[in-house]
């Protein structure tokens, strides 16, 4: 009996990764197909027709330096819970992750899942990539804090004209806001460690957390230039102002979990930036920001499961002994 129960064991442990790349694949399929089902084919086109094709252009670079920038999220992780791998094998994960988690929703599970198929085949277990995980949200938050708490510091008029708060009040929220990066900062100096869910999540040396503050920074500075790229007509709308939109309309998505923030970020940056130059713009970004990625993030899964699976030596022998410790 206990032979037979290890056999089965077996057998279901083989089947579990492609049952959930499998799985991932059909959930993006339909998200993918729900998003572009919320606008017509024709509103695409009439706003493509109306954004120049510089823009197009210049919102395309900003959108890939974003990828780059998010690649070094995973990148430094790695380093935090002690598994680096080489930049090359971070970024694939990262981009193919984050491209297909930022449409279906959920980013942490979702993006987590495919993470999890790729650094599972690298020798990573699954508490570490949770683990991973969590380190990579923190660098999120940090970013969404910095540029959000800068935003409104510098540009706290764009929130008091939107809900009618006091500008004072605006600078205020930002000053606490930019206060969490540098208590984490602080923290990390004195290497503390915080309760995280069922993890005492141990910090990183100081130049580890000044590389999360860095890349997470980055990373929305380069979403905010891409969408305002794609706003900027003849200068109406400042950078500071789609900044200040984005950042606040990603925190309703962050939220929501609506699968790729399909209606909360287009009413969150109208509510701030309306205009029917803002709705084509928006039209435009997501099939920059979103729906491009998302293509090539599928184009890429698709790949790793037929390459890296009948590659010889995958899975490597520190993946097999892992699984074999589960």
């Amino acid at each position: 009996m206990p032979e037979a129960s290890k056999l089965i064991t077996g057998r279901i442990r083989r089947w579990i990764g492609p049952a959930m790349a499998a799985l991932v694949l059909a959930l993006v399929l339909t998200v993918a197909w729900r998003v572009i089902g919320e606008y017509r084919w024709d509103d695409i086109a009439a706003a493509m027709a109306a954004i120049s094709p510089q823009r197009i252009a210049r919102a395309a670079a900003f959108a890939a330096a974003s990828y780059f920038c998010l690649t070094w999220f995973d990148w430094i992780a790695l380093r935090c819970v002690g598994k680096p791998l080489p930049w090359r094998r971070a970024a694939l994960a990262s981009f193919t992750s984050l491209s297909i988690g930022h449409n279906v929703g959920f980013a942490g599970l979702s993006s987590g899942a495919v993470r999890y198929r790729f650094y599972a085949r690298w020798g990573l277990s699954f508490e570490e990539v949770a683990r991973l995980v969590i380190y990579c949200g923190i660098t999120v938050a940090l970013g969404l804090a910095t540029v959000g708490g800068l935003s409104l510091l510098f540009n706290p008029l764009l929130l008091a004209k939107a809900t009618g708060v006091d500008a004072g009040f605006a600078q205020l929220a930002g000053l606490l806001l930019l206060a969490l990066p540098a208590a984490y900062l602080g923290f990390a100096f004195a290497g503390m460690a915080l309760p995280i869910f069922r993890w005492r999540v141990q910090l990183p040396r100081p130049s580890m957390a000044l590389a999360q503050l860095a890349a997470g920074s980055a990373n929305y500075l380069c979403v905010a230039a891409c969408l305002h790229a794609l706003l900027n007509d003849r200068g109406v709308i400042t950078y500071l102002d789609a900044a200040g939109a984005y950042v606040l309309a990603n925190t309703g998505v962050i939220a929501s979990h609506v699968p790729g923030g399909v209606g909360v970020l287009e009413s969150v940056v109208l509510s701030l930036l309306p205009g029917a130059l803002v709705l084509a713009a928006l039209l435009m970004f997501r099939v920059v920001y979103y729906l491009g990625p998302l293509a090539l993030g599928l184009a890429l899964l698709a790949l790793s499961e037929v390459l890296l699976n009948t590659r010889k030596g995958w899975p490597s022998q520190a993946a097999k002994a892992s699984l074999q410790k589960s």
